[in-house]
């Protein structure tokens, strides 16, 4: 929940963190939510293989629209991504949703999307040009099985986009202004 990747795409949807105060100058000023899984950091429980986070994510999902009552654009890092998009996308309160370094192979794990063949909500992934856990063609060819609408846009750098975190966080900005803010939620 503190790398750059995460700290960076929390930017270009809030703002410095803030609700409010500089959503003129840096972000949409969407309320964020940043946590971390089962048995990362100080959080309890212990790592379910993904199994278990699915309802992690499901958890912060509720805790979001309890708080906010607003409708939720889900953006997810690596394992993060790849695992909410199992919450999220069957969610009908998530009408947009954003993962960003979509891994495929990662720590002898083999990552699959056939779950999102069916999604139809707006779409947009991420990845560096020289992700070392998904490479340009793996990409391509998972996203070539998705439901429309989906974008994949590759940016300099490898899976933590290094060098390359305001291309990332642009990407991002663009795409709310062009698909999610002309038909869906407005900023708070």
């Amino acid at each position: 929940m503190h790398n750059k990747v995460v700290f960076h795409a929390m930017k270009a949807l809030n703002g410095f963190g803030l609700f409010h105060a500089m959503k003129a100058l840096n972000g949409f000023g969407f309320p964020v939510l940043r946590f971390n899984f089962r048995g990362v950091g100080q959080s309890a429980g212990i790592h379910d293989e993904g199994r278990g986070e699915v309802d992690d994510v499901r958890s912060a999902l509720d805790w979001l629209k309890r708080e906010f009552s607003l409708p939720i654009i889900f953006a997810g890092f690596s394992f993060g991504a790849a695992t909410g998009l199992r919450a999220a996308c069957p969610d009908p309160e998530v009408p947009a949703i954003i993962s960003l370094g979509t891994p495929l192979n990662a720590d002898g794990r083999l990552y699959q999307y056939s779950h999102l063949s069916s999604c139809t909500k707006p779409k947009l992934f991420l990845s560096g040009q020289n992700d070392e856990y998904a490479n340009r063609v793996g990409l391509e060819l998972v996203m070539s099985e998705l439901a429309d609408p989906k974008r994949l846009v590759f940016v300099p750098g490898d899976h933590f986009f290094a060098g390359h975190l305001d291309a990332m966080r642009a990407a991002i900005e663009n795409w709310i202004r062009e698909v999610v803010l002309p038909t869906g939620p407005t900023p708070v």
